[in-house]
């Protein structure tokens, strides 16, 4: 019971700071699709370059953030060294990678489509290779159970962020009608993120000159030795995230750029709303990577991994009913523009991928633990290829829904491929009966608030879908919160 109050505990802190600063990084979304109409392909540029921006950071951490909390949780290794190590080999590639990406920054600026504009390239440029330093400061808070520091600090980077985007592309307009023309320019949504985020890093200067510098070169074989197969996992996840971003330009309308551009942006601004599900999973990954490490006895890891799929499983379904209830709700507030509405089809898709990418986490945790990691490796490699075949073939035909169902077929690839194989190799008794029984409450509930008829105006609607989901809450309460739990709560509201 300890160790579930305390995983708790740090997903809660986790999850405020993901739930509040990703609710406020949405607010990105009516910003950028108020802005930019789906005709001008804006957010379509947006999507794609965030894309590739992605793939690249996970190049440049390259599975360190997991190796450094399997090491820095050993006892025969010492914390600092590992940190150093850690820090400084995450630094230098990212040091390699501005060098090298700036000297070529107009050939690059041509491949992307934007040969014009090569400032843009520049500036995520170094907003990515800033995050990737950061990735690593950040995993030493997540070590040292600074969750209040870690939320601050995420925070106030959002918050920047969302405030320059508002005045220049909504405050400035209105204010200054006879100078519109000067605003609303793409471009600078990447400046603004590479202010912010050098914001973030000065803060961090202090932490970095006061640590003590010791790089252990033997350490640093063994750890990259650990990593490697956590790269190749790495990029192979993050393909099965951004890449149909990447190609869709290329092999849906090849002739026409424009139209790929608008078809992406819809699909990429509707795709935010389904991201919503990735709040509890970051907020999750952030509290039980650095717990599961941190156990000595195998019992215990076991015990921790279990308990966490089930919360896990139960959380995500919740998410996903309170997304699907309340979607025309949240459509308004997110997607003011009704020419996007036309992608919102995608949403429920797409958060399933999500859940399944949850669990494959979940399910990792058997090959990192026994120093296997390229068992991963292959299970991802296995699910980018089914991925990148179904967006291959189906992009052309069938849009952006390609793009949807690819995630599921993909992620789902990896989920049977490592629980089959983890109950081979390292056998872990997860309660898949108990699993079940939400998971058909939830696809049960959903298709009720499939029935309720458009035609009903939108509190009605609503109401019916919260009551649906008040009903799986209370099918949770009956089954898994301790009667005690229950009785000491309703005393409470009786007082």
């Amino acid at each position: 019971m300890g160790k579930t109050k305390a995983l708790l505990k740090d997903t809660v802190i986790y999850g405020v700071s993901s739930i509040v600063g990703r609710f406020l990084n949405y607010l990105l979304v009516p910003i950028y699709t108020e802005s930019m109409p789906p005709a001008s392909g804006g957010y379509g540029v947006i999507t794609e370059v965030y894309a590739y921006t992605a793939i690249v950071l996970v190049m440049l951490t390259f599975g360190m953030e997991t190796t450094f909390f399997r090491f820095v949780n050993k006892d025969d290794e010492d914390a600092g060294k590992v940190f150093a190590t850690t820090f400084t080999l995450v630094s230098m590639a990212a040091g390699a990678f501005v060098i090298v990406a700036m000297a070529c920054l107009n050939p690059i600026s041509t491949f992307l489509g934007h040969p014009d504009h090569p400032e843009w390239v520049a500036s995520m440029i170094l907003v990515t290779a800033m995050d990737a330093v950061q990735a690593i400061l950040f995993a030493r808070l997540r070590y040292e159970h600074r969750a209040i520091r870690f939320m601050t600090l995420k925070m106030a980077f959002i918050i920047s962020n969302v405030v320059l985007n508002s005045i220049y592309f909504i405050l400035l307009p209105k204010l200054l009608p006879e100078y519109a023309a000067y605003f609303g320019h793409v471009g600078y949504a990447f400046i603004f993120n590479l202010v912010c985020t050098g914001g973030i890093m000065l803060y961090f200067v202090p932490d970095i000159l006061r640590t003590k510098w010791s790089f252990d070169k033997a350490l640093a074989r063994r750890m990259l030795a650990y990593t490697w197969p956590l790269f190749v996992l790495g990029v192979a996840g993050i393909l099965n995230q951004v890449c149909d971003k990447i190609i869709f330009k290329h092999i849906y309308a090849p002739g026409n750029i424009t139209l790929a551009e608008q078809e992406l942006g819809i699909y990429g601004a509707c795709v935010k709303i389904a991201m919503l599900m990735a709040l509890f999973t970051q907020a999750y990954r952030f509290a039980i990577e650095p717990m599961i490490f941190g156990e000595k006895r195998q019992q215990d890891v076991t015990q921790t991994n279990v308990i966490g799929m089930k919360f896990f499983i139960i959380s995500t379904l919740f998410g996903f009913l309170c997304v699907m209830g309340w979607l025309d709700v949240l459509r308004n507030l997110f997607i003011r523009d009704a020419d996007y509405w036309p992608g919102l089809k995608v949403v429920p898709i797409v958060m399933v991928a999500e859940i399944l990418m949850g669990i494959y986490f979940n399910l990792s945790f058997w090959y990192k633990l026994i120093d296997k990691t390229i068992y991963g490796a292959w299970f991802s490699l296995a699910g980018c290829a089914v991925l990148l075949g179904v967006n291959w073939f189906f992009i052309p035909k069938y849009s952006y829904m390609a793009c949807a169902w690819a995630g599921v077929a993909g992620y789902g690839t990896c989920v049977v491929l490592s629980y089959v194989i983890g109950q081979r190799v390292n056998p872990t008794h997860y309660p898949l009966a108990d699993m079940a029984v939400y998971v058909a409450a939830a696809a049960v509930i959903f298709g009720i608030m499939q029935l309720v008829p458009e035609t009903w105006p939108l509190w009605q609607r609503t109401a019916v879908n919260t009551l649906l989901i008040m009903a799986y809450v209370a099918l949770f309460v009956r089954r898994d919160v301790p009667k005690e739990a229950v009785e000491t709560i309703m005393k409470r509201f009786r007082r």
